[in-house]
């Protein structure tokens, strides 16, 4: 499939559900998102550690190969047009990475006691939805992120592309991809948010008490991915365990039979359905949350036969 620009001048490669029928999902099916469009290839490009540390270092992507790795399968999931953030969509995988942890990279610079917060800073730039920016900043509270995050430089056992942020991105499993950045050029502490296009003008979402909070934790989210003698299967995913899938045929619910949470990877189910039309399912996680019926962009999934 081949990548094609989108109106707002972000590089696209765009799956429907009904090719996610493996676990691991092949990377030829798995989403490629770039606002600014690709970053220039270079194979050695290193990540500067720095801010509030006891010494700034530079790695190289051989200096990362060389810390201890973590191999982790994780759902990687697109928030979607953060230009419409309501706007449903349906762009995940489900991709096994491998890396040092954040912590092992950043304990070769020394993490310093005021630090709360990271800045990940990517190589691409440009103008996205009429708005320029030098260079690609997501920011992350730093004790959430400290061991859940690795800074990948494979990605199914491969090593990391170009086009998928090689050679080195950060990988947040259980937060969108948006925090995911890739081409990673820096690291950096700090004590305070930075403001940047892509830190306190895009990605934002309202919060529970007003005002806006970044997009970070995943929604609660399934997706039918086909039919096969009369049985329904698909995924299910939040940040935290899934633990309900409601599927209805044709507005007939039916029995679920779903697989139990295996870390931040998305979780099987299945349904007879036997030759119903319509198809849905409706997630609930360990929170509550649960999937809305509509106009949301995690809305209720339907599946047309």
């Amino acid at each position: 499939m081949q990548a094609r620009m989108d109106p707002v001048g972000a590089v696209r490669r765009l799956v429907p559900p009904e090719r996610l029928t493996s676990r691991v999902t092949a990377l030829d099916d798995a989403f490629v998102i770039a606002h600014f469009g690709l970053a220039a290839p270079e194979p050695r490009r290193p990540v500067v550690v720095n801010g509030l540390v006891d010494r700034a270092v530079e790695l190289t992507p051989d200096d990362v190969r060389a810390l201890p790795q973590r191999r982790v399968e994780s759902v990687h999931e697109c928030f979607g047009n953060p230009l419409a953030p309501g706007e449903w969509v349906r762009r995940a995988a489900n991709l096994v990475w491998t890396g040092p942890r954040l912590r092992d990279v950043l304990d070769l610079a020394g993490i310093g006691e005021d630090a709360t917060t990271l800045w990940a800073r990517g190589a691409d730039h440009g103008e996205f939805g009429g708005s320029s920016a030098p260079d690609y900043l997501k920011d992350l509270p730093l004790d959430d992120v400290l061991d859940r995050a690795l800074v990948a430089h494979r990605c199914n056992d491969e090593p990391l592309h170009t086009h998928r942020g090689g050679p080195l991105r950060l990988v947040v499993p259980g937060y969108f991809g948006t925090n995911s950045v890739k081409w990673l050029t820096e690291l950096t502490l700090a004590d305070h948010r930075p403001e940047h296009l892509f830190t306190t003008r895009l990605y934002l979402r309202p919060g529970p008490h007003g005002g806006s909070v970044p997009v970070r934790e995943l929604d609660v989210t399934s997706v039918v991915v086909g039919v096969d003698g009369g049985v329904a299967r698909g995924w299910a995913w939040s940040s935290v365990p899934v633990t309900r899938v409601a599927v209805t045929v044709d507005g007939r619910p039916v029995r679920v039979e779903l697989e139990p949470a295996r870390g931040r990877a998305w979780q099987g189910f299945r349904a007879v359905v036997g030759s119903g039309r319509t198809i849905t399912a409706r997630a609930t996680d360990a929170t509550g949350r649960t999937q809305p019926t509509s106009g949301a962009r995690n809305a209720v999934h339907e599946l047309q036969l």
